[in-house]
């Protein structure tokens, strides 16, 4: 980038997932489309691992090849819930129709490199290294204005049409829109890393552990590692993480996981340092506005438990590159883009809350857990609704609340 100033159609804030898979959307399309990308190398940070086969699904449609997302993921077939009290479960996520039979574990380094790669040959052109240190954002009538400062510490200034938020849960650009908004679910931390997995390569299910003040998932990826995500509810454990720190209070946690046949993953060799995210949820007033759009976590993140972070961001940038190219090309409100948010999270974003209100309240989950455990066809539908593979109102079903709560 020089010294002079630049004007691109498109500034996006942010080179993970849905920043980097939208600008090869509209870079296809023939925008002028600029990422600035914060990290100068990819480093692990807490981002999902696990999710379920509708990710995949939107890997594809996306133009991913088979190959690439066979060598970037490893199959997982169902996840393993255990709830104290109640007998464990197996959720699985496949569908006859889905193009995709299993849940995912990915290696997040290779995917988003490729990612950022296919925006890149997409024709985008990505800055890494850049930090945006303030954005102006339009008027209905002006171009929005992004500063940012780069890997020389020189500041360049960007001018854009359209400026994206792909930024994660603490967005600059939701700050500027002033749409942020406090987290929903009150104060959780989210702990997350990798350990050596010894076990073979082969098929072997996820697992989510709820434990008083804290859940634990653990999900096989590439490599030979499991990845562990930790959520801590309860005050006692956020004053335990700021006592100890992340490592021995995730050591800690794992200590209180059933090992049911598996190593000891709290003894197990780590790969990397926890990185943390707080607050861990995220939501906003609006997703779009005159000069401004969200992807992403940007555009409003409420739990990992379901592992729905990466299938949302993908496809919420696809929304927005059929909204942005929309508006670019013929001044369409970029209101359309909430609107298809809404439509497609807004039945999920509920269930979300309901599975969260349940967490938070023990015997309320165990009750449900016993419930889902001895009855396959409600189980089987809560899979596939938590998978994204089945409209999320199925869950709202008069029918289906009788069947899963029913004595």
């Amino acid at each position: 980038m020089s010294a002079a100033d630049l004007e691109v159609d498109v500034c996006i804030v942010g080179g993970g997932p849905a920043g980097s898979s939208l600008a090869t959307r509209l870079a296809r399309a023939g925008h002028d489309v600029l990422v600035l990308e914060r990290a100068p190398a990819w480093r692990w940070h807490a981002c999902g691992v696990f999710t379920s086969p509708a990710a995949v699904m939107a890997l594809r449609r996306l133009g991913l090849p088979d190959a690439t997302i066979e060598a970037v993921a490893r199959p997982i077939p169902a996840m393993q819930v255990e709830v104290p009290g109640a007998a464990p479960f197996r959720l699985t996520y496949g569908a006859e129709d889905s193009g995709a039979r299993a849940a995912v574990g990915f290696d997040r380094q290779q995917l988003d490199r490729h990612l950022l790669d296919g925006a890149r040959s997409g024709g985008a052109r990505v800055e890494a290294g850049w930090t945006v240190t303030s954005v102006i954002l339009a008027n209905p009538r002006g171009a929005s204005q992004v500063v940012a400062r780069g890997p020389d510490g020189a500041q360049r200034e960007i001018l854009a049409r359209l400026v994206v938020g792909a930024d994660g849960i603490r967005s600059l650009v939701a700050r500027e829109a002033g749409v942020a908004r406090p987290a929903p679910l009150g104060h959780r931390v989210g702990l997350t890393f990798h350990v050596v997995d010894p076990r073979p390569a082969g098929p072997i299910d996820a697992r989510m552990v709820v434990l008083d003040g804290a859940y634990c998932g653990l999900a096989p990826v590439p490599g030979g590692r499991l990845n562990i995500g930790i959520v801590l509810t309860a005050r006692e454990r956020l004053a335990q993480l700021a006592a100890s720190g992340a490592g021995e209070t995730a050591r800690d946690v794992l200590r209180r996981v059933e090992r049911r046949g598996e190593p000891d993953w709290a003894t197990a060799e780590a790969c990397d340092s926890p990185a943390g995210a707080a607050p861990l949820g995220h939501r906003v007033a609006r997703r779009a506005g005159p000069g401004w759009l969200l992807v992403g976590d940007a555009a409003g993140f409420l739990d990992p438990f379901t592992g729905e972070g990466l299938n949302r961001s993908l496809v919420s940038a696809e929304l927005a590159a059929g909204a942005i190219d929309d508006h670019l090309r013929r001044g369409t409100p970029l209101a359309t883009y909430e609107r298809r948010m809404r439509g497609r999270f807004g039945a999920k974003d509920a269930v979300t809350l309901v599975v969260q209100a349940f967490l938070g309240r023990p015997a309320l989950f165990r009750y449900a857990a016993r419930r889902l455990a001895s009855r396959a066809p409600v189980r089987e539908t809560m899979g596939l609704v938590i998978g994204d593979l089945a409209p999320a109102s199925r869950a709202f079903d008069p029918r289906f609340l009788a069947r899963l709560l029913a004595p």
